[in-house]
């Protein structure tokens, strides 16, 4: 059994999908591993640690040929797999409902892709799910980095010169990245409030110590949306919250946008009027920009001013933490394919709940049912 892992190629794509701790474990399971030379150097791991660890290092071609398994961040261009055996498993992140050009190319090339961001959230897959590790990851970066860009401090400072107020940080999205928001904001001594469609997570909020900000009178979700998402409100809640988040995000100096709805565009929260309520100085992350965007106007990677408020949202969060990201992601990738490990013929036999979920290709043709329509 051979593992290939490649340098990334997308724009901005820092991280690697193994590491040495990786590499030793799945050695230790009888497979070959094979590393792309340079595939580690952006997140501070040379070549010397993944040959020490027991891989061998070469070119893409080198490593490809040959290889029953393909493991990367960004799932790559097939061209790059030629030499790979028929039917070989690439485990990467795909953007199957963003990228159905290149779902259709793994399949015309008769390589099984197995989706990443389709893993199934159930208990045993936890261990397993990179969207849970890397957007926990970005939450914590959404505060520091907008906690760099605010001209002010976040905690209340009591000095002989004088009392400095406490920044008030309002993070929007109680998922995984929304909670890690709030526990760092108020590691950093903000005053943090924060708000969600699903009614189940105001006591998640509450134990971190922040105060929820809820429609009242007009129902939410009362648990989670499918796979643990927020699904779309009806009219009348939308309208409800609107006036609730203008009437309270004009007095917050730190806001964090954090809502996404898979394989549909990110759901507008911030408008360019409420934005205009703010007080100059104040900050914005919009942590869903790449997916369209949680705030009116906000641009991928750029700082963006508007009435005196900045703007920002990186296209790629995770990969500002490169090493730690790395870290989870590759450690998300063997506890997959660990899972299902068969010792006697030596490489991964996937069952059907997880494999069916994350199985976009197979024997030539897309598989997946939520591809299908």
């Amino acid at each position: 059994m051979r593992i290939a892992v490649l340098k990334e190629r997308a724009a901005g794509e820092r991280r690697v999908a193994a590491t040495p701790e990786t590499v030793r474990k799945f050695i230790g399971l009888g497979a070959d591993l094979a590393v792309e030379s340079g595939a580690g150097e952006n997140a501070a791991i040379p070549d010397s640690a993944y040959a020490d660890a027991g891989a061998q290092i070469g070119t893409a071609p080198q490593v490809v040929k040959d290889a029953d398994i393909v493991l990367g961040i960004q799932a790559p261009d097939p061209a790059i797999l030629q030499g790979a055996r028929k039917g070989a498993f690439v485990a990467a992140l795909f953007d199957p409902f963003g990228n159905a050009d290149l779902v259709q190319a793994y399949a015309e090339g008769g390589f099984e892709a197995l989706s990443m961001e389709f893993m199934p959230r159930i208990t045993r897959a936890q261990s397993m799910d990179v969207l849970s590790s890397q957007s926990n990851l970005a939450g914590y970066k959404a505060v520091l980095a907008a906690a760099d860009t605010y001209g002010r401090a976040f905690p209340m400072m009591m000095t002989a010169a004088g009392t400095v107020s406490a920044a008030k940080a309002f993070i929007m999205g109680v998922g995984v990245a929304g909670l890690q928001a709030i526990a760092t904001a108020r590691r950093l001594g903000a005053q943090v409030s924060a708000t969600d469609v699903r009614s189940a997570t105001k006591e998640q909020i509450q134990s971190l110590g922040a105060k929820p900000i809820f429609v009242e009178n007009v129902a939410g979700i009362e648990g989670e949306g499918s796979g643990g998402y927020a699904t779309e409100m009806s009219e009348e809640y939308q309208k409800a919250q609107a006036e609730l988040v203008s009437s309270h995000i004009a007095r917050q100096d730190i806001v964090i946008t954090t809502a996404l709805i898979p394989g549909r565009a990110a759901p507008r929260l911030i408008s360019d009027a409420q934005i205009a309520t703010m007080r100059p100085g104040s900050v914005i992350f919009d942590l869903a920009v790449a997916q369209g965007g949680n705030v009116e106007g906000s641009v991928p990677d750029e700082i963006v001013v508007r009435h005196g408020v900045t703007i920002m949202g990186y296209s790629n969060t995770p990969s500002h933490l490169a090493a730690d990201a790395s870290a989870l992601f590759s450690r998300n990738l063997f506890n997959f394919l660990s899972a299902f490990w068969d010792k006697e013929q030596g490489r991964p036999l996937l069952d059907e709940e997880i494999g069916n979920a994350v199985r976009l290709t197979q024997d030539g043709a897309i598989v997946n049912d939520r591809l299908k329509g």
